[in-house]
This record gives C-alpha cells, sequence and structure tokens, in this order.
C-alpha cells in the first residue's frame, strides 16, 4: 500500500466513478482499476460494489476511506510545514454543494480559485441538501456549501457568505401579476411551485403559510430549481425561489416576481468544514477565494437595489 493507492482510492470515492477519477488524476483508466484492485487483495476486502454501472462504497470502502483521508490529510500538512511560503499550491480538493449554490454561486469561484492555483484539482460533487453535512462528518468533502439559515453546529465551522433574498415568482400573465398589492389570502386555491420536504428553504415557505392558516393552498414539488422555474414560466403556477435564480428570465420578462413582500428569511449560503480538519493550504486559500467573490457578488447587488 502507498500514498498514491490511497490518493486513487480517495478520488475513486469521491466520483465513483473510474473514468472520471482517472481524467482527475491524469491516469488511463486502466491504472486506476488496477491499483484499486491491488489495494483490495492487500485489504483483503471489497472497498466498492459494482451494480451494473454504478460504483458503490462498500462498508468497509466506507470505514477506510475515514482513514484514508486522516493519512493524506497529514501528508499534506507534513508537506506544508517544510514548503516555502511562496511554493505554488498543488493538490486536490473536494467541494459539495445544491445545485442553486452549483450553477449560480460557484461558477465565478472556481474561475476565480483556478486562475490563481491552477495546480489544484477542484472536484465538485453536487449533493442533495438533505446529505450536504453529512459528507464533512465521513470525510468525502472538503468543504461544502450550504443554503440555509444561519447553522449552529457542535462539529462543524460555518462561516456564512452572502444573505439570499427570495420572492414568488409567475408569467407576466398570471392574474395576480396585475395586482398592485397582495395578501395572503389571495393565494387561496393557487398552486404553488416548491422543492420537496427537506429543502431548508422549503421549511420556511411552509411556515410562512401555516402561521396564516392557509392549508389549502396546492402544490407541486421538484428536486429542480431549474424545473420550478421552467414550469412557472409556462403559466403552472407560482414559484418560490432564491432572486439569483430568476435574475435574466425577470429582465427577459419571462417571470415577474409578485408583489408580496416575503417575511424576513435570514438565508445565507454558507461555507463549512468539520472543525476537527486540518485546514490544508489550499482549502484556506479555497475559502479566501469563495469569500472574495461573494462578498464583492453580495457588494454589487446592493448598488444594483
Amino acid at each position: 500500500m502507498d500514498l498514491r493507492q490511497l490518493n486513487t482510492f480517495q478520488t475513486v470515492a469521491t466520483t465513483l466513478n473510474f473514468s472520471r477519477a482517472a481524467e482527475a488524476l491524469n491516469y488511463v483508466p486502466s491504472n486506476v482499476t488496477m491499483q484499486i484492485k491491488a489495494l483490495e487483495e492487500e485489504l483483503d476486502v471489497r472497498l466498492f460494489d459494482r451494480l451494473g454501472k454504478q460504483l458503490v462504497l462498500t462498508t468497509a470502502g466506507k470505514r477506510f476511506l475515514t482513514h484514508a483521508k486522516e493519512i493524506l490529510n497529514k501528508m499534506d500538512e507534513a508537506r506544508s510545514s517544510v514548503r516555502h511560503d511562496n511554493e505554488i499550491l498543488s493538490g486536490t480538493l473536494t467541494i459539495s454543494a445544491n445545485e442553486v449554490v452549483c450553477a449560480y454561486r460557484l461558477p465565478d469561484v472556481f474561475k476565480l480559485f483556478r486562475s490563481r492555483y491552477p495546480r489544484v484539482r477542484l472536484i465538485f460533487r453536487s449533493v442533495p441538501n438533505l446529505q450536504i453535512k453529512q459528507t464533512l462528518f465521513d470525510g468525502t468533502s472538503d468543504v461544502v456549501f450550504i443554503l440555509d439559515e444561519h447553522i449552529q453546529s457542535t462539529g462543524l465551522a460555518v462561516q456564512p457568505l452572502t444573505k439570499e433574498a427570495f420572492r414568488l415568482f409567475a408569467a407576466p400573465d398570471h392574474p395576480l401579476v396585475k395586482q398592485d398589492v397582495l395578501q395572503l389570502e389571495d393565494f387561496r386555491e393557487e398552486v404553488f411551485l416548491i422543492n420537496e420536504k427537506g429543502c431548508p428553504y422549503r421549511t420556511m415557505f411552509d411556515q410562512i403559510f401555516k402561521q396564516a392558516d392557509i392549508d389549502c393552498t396546492s402544490s407541486l414539488e421538484f428536486q429542480s430549481a431549474e424545473a420550478i422555474k421552467q414550469c412557472a414560466i409556462s403559466g403552472i403556477g407560482i414559484a418560490f425561489l432564491p432572486e439569483i435564480v430568476t435574475e435574466v428570465e425577470v429582465n427577459r420578462g419571462e417571470l415577474v416576481p409578485l408583489p408580496w413582500p416575503i417575511p424576513e428569511l435570514d438565508v445565507y449560503t454558507q461555507i463549512s468544514w468539520h472543525k476537527e480538519k486540518w485546514l490544508s493550504p489550499i482549502i484556506v486559500a479555497f475559502i479566501e477565494t469563495a469569500t472574495e467573490v461573494m462578498t464583492l457578488e453580495e457588494n454589487n447587488q446592493s448598488v444594483k437595489t
């Protein structure tokens, strides 16, 4: 067993795909397969199950991943302690986030980080809201982005980056668009397009109407913000989304924000990491880059409004 095998195992465990792992590591796929096979033979245990075309970690693989991450983190720490501060950073960083943050907040972060640290491999995983925090505890992510109210956690370090505004949006020909002022009662019998239960801001949406004793609203649930947006444009119902998701469609006139002020929601895009994790220079650099980009975006948004 050597560090190269551990690094390969970690990359495969993160991507759950031999071809993507090989691409990230700049190996041919057969090399990756050979290294994993050799590791499994040495450990005398299966680390992955091949379920058709799907690759999943076995229970033993999940346990081994925790130790592999610790060893690789220690090696990064050791290398960092003997390198000059001005040496170019290199290594691998695994990031997880949900669909909204990935599509609308992270591209600028990734672009700036890559321009500054081209030798760092970025591995991104799109993860459902309910599973994001767990990836920090099981070691499959180095840092994650969370869209939620400010999180208090004993095991995680959390840094809010930018506040997210939410609105109700409808197609231009929706009857409620014509009204100057809306009350909660106006929404009875309307169809709402919302995220599935478990999404943090879906819970907030439910609380708003529950407090007003409006339980008869009907809704369609989606996993994708893009699906919600497209259905709203088609006139199927009213979408509840962060403003950043609909900025382009509002400017085109395809969606209109409804004239109803949503009660204050303290929702932030936040970056998080495990408190016990050693913050390598790569992680520190990424956190600093994300903070810089999102602070700039928030300031620009303030100027626009």
